[in-house]
């Protein structure tokens, strides 16, 4: 038999109006975004990053006109200039001022990088997507396709394309895309199968949802935090894809420049001590893909609902 407990009256206090404010929320209610821009914010790495990648950009955008030279004009009186104030990279093998080309090559690099990832964004989430709503047999056949085309190797279908095709920016972006988009896809189909299984796919199913509505609503926002992770980290791959083929002389056609071709023009001349031409678009290359990286390191972190406070 249980004791009983002897009420008495210091066990209770009147209640006052103090009770309302207990109930008042104590700071405004933030939507996911905002709560993921919040913890963004905290991450000093990640924030250096996006610094640099936005330097990067106006600096594409406005470093060609600085210095009012030209990424073509040739003075054969000023080749192999160091970096001085007049030419502040210095100038290349043909007296062009190395200021603008690499700038002029930052527009063409970054711009083939983004519409890659772009691409292989939108591929990568409509084909993902629909193998794993569809499930069964046509799961199992678009994947075997995927896996065909994975295995030829990334570089040499680049070439291939790029000696069929030819030379420059747009077939560039189509020799990357034609297999980058599987990784993207591989993802979302991955994640999709695992929210096909929760229950608020299942109710949308019971209340008579279509499958196309269901992906367009629900699966794909719920799978955005890796896919833009993903996508943040296709950007610099595909930059060093881009310089990869620009140094095998696949790349962008002279006199055009991109930071791949700023290097093969470098090699022609590193005997003879100038080194400043290589290391100049080397190193914005590394600061790119390293800008990208720890970005897209934070933005994982900030998108993970498991770390939000």
């Amino acid at each position: 038999m249980e004791k009983s407990i002897k009420l008495t009256e210091e066990m209770f206090q009147p209640a006052t109006d103090n009770f309302k404010e207990a109930e008042k929320i104590s700071r405004p209610s933030m939507s996911y975004w905002a709560d993921v821009w919040r913890r963004l914010k905290t991450n000093k790495l990640a924030m250096f990053g996006l610094v640099i990648i936005i330097l990067l950009l106006i600096m594409a955008i406005i470093g060609p006109y600085l210095n009012g030279y030209s990424y073509y004009e040739q003075d054969f009186t000023k080749k192999n200039l160091k970096p001085n104030a007049e030419h502040w990279f210095g100038t290349d093998t043909s007296g062009r001022d190395l200021f603008t080309r690499a700038w002029y090559g930052a527009r063409i690099s970054l711009f083939i990088g983004f519409m890659a990832a772009l691409i292989d964004f939108v591929i990568g989430v409509l084909y993902g997507g629909i193998s794993a709503i569809k499930g069964g047999r046509t799961d199992n056949i678009m994947m075997r396709i995927a896996e065909v085309l994975y295995a030829i190797p990334y570089l040499l279908m680049v070439i291939l394309v790029m000696i069929a095709m030819n030379r420059g920016i747009w077939p560039i972006i189509i020799a990357m895309t034609i297999t980058g988009w599987i990784p993207t896809a591989r993802l979302v189909r991955g994640q999709v199968l695992q929210l096909k299984e929760l229950e608020f796919v299942h109710a949308a199913n019971a209340m008579g949802a279509k499958m196309g509505w269901i992906l367009r609503k629900h699966m794909i926002p719920n799978t955005l935090g890796p896919i833009l992770v993903n996508l943040t980290l296709t950007v610099p791959t595909a930059i060093f894809a881009e310089a990869t083929l620009s140094y095998l002389g696949l790349g962008i056609q002279p006199p055009q420049a991109s930071w791949g071709t700023l290097v093969n023009d470098a090699l022609g001349s590193i005997h003879i001590g100038n080194l400043y031409q290589l290391y100049i678009p080397a190193i914005l290359i590394s600061l790119t893909m390293l800008a990208f990286n720890v970005f897209g390191d934070g933005l994982r972190d900030a998108l993970d609902p498991r770390l939000r406070n």
